[in-house]
């Protein structure tokens, strides 16, 4: 299974009253992890956002297992769950650089034409946004 990694420090702005990362901010996370992960089988968001489609969140599940603070280090790891021609789940692994599991997660998303939000098919808009997932889900 292909598997992109962003590293990152956690910055104190991230953390609440408590000194842990607020819960949202795992979302910010989950769309770096994304982004590295499209960009590392080789496709480009803006090409289709320049085509006037853009890729709204329709669902995200989170499970916390251990805080991350102010000063760790973390690694989001991002992998591609399913893919059906019309949505897309992504996978995510948040943890601290020396092992611990943080947050588990994944989102899924369609595809919508901007001007007025309507469905589109990846399959038949993207023919070679689709030929990547299905080589990326085969694997």
């Amino acid at each position: 299974m292909h598997t992109a990694q962003v590293s990152l420090a956690v910055r104190y702005a991230e953390t609440d009253q408590m000194g842990v990362v607020y819960h949202a901010n795992y979302l910010v996370w989950f769309e770096l992890g994304r982004t590295a992960f499209t960009e590392s089988i080789g496709l480009d968001y803006l090409e289709m956002e320049e085509a006037g489609i853009v890729s709204p969140v329709i669902n995200v599940e989170a499970s916390f297992k251990k805080p991350a603070r102010y000063g760790d280090e973390v690694v989001v790891k991002t992998w591609l769950e399913t893919y059906d021609g019309l949505r897309v789940k992504y996978g995510y692994e948040v943890g601290t650089a020396g092992g611990q599991i943080c947050v588990t997660g994944s989102t899924v998303h369609v595809c919508v034409r901007k001007s007025d939000f309507r469905p589109i098919s990846i399959r038949r808009q993207f023919p070679q946004w689709d030929a990547v997932y299905e080589r990326v889900k085969q694997k």
